[in-house]
């Protein structure tokens, strides 16, 4: 990974953590910061295995769930793969 992608990577988990107060995603946040349109898109594409990043289950819990620094990691990506066209 390039300096660019990782250091806007690290500035992007920075703002995710400061917005939502947590280092995971789930619901509604999830959704936001990955732009689908609703969060039953996001659901669609949890079960079709089309999300492009890992989410997984907490015992005893509801929901999926994904960590901030895979959401910002590949916004960055993202971001410097469209850049690069």
């Amino acid at each position: 990974m390039d300096p660019e992608c990782k250091a806007l990577a690290l500035q992007l988990e920075q703002d995710l953590l400061g917005l939502y107060g947590s280092p995971i995603l789930s619901g509604e946040q999830l959704r936001l910061a990955m732009g689908y349109r609703s969060v039953e898109a996001l659901r669609q594409s949890i079960v079709r295995n089309t999300i492009p990043i890992t989410v997984f289950t907490i015992q005893n819990r509801r929901g999926r769930y994904a960590l901030t620094k895979d959401v910002a990691l590949w916004l960055a990506q993202q971001r410097t793969d469209s850049s690069d066209t």
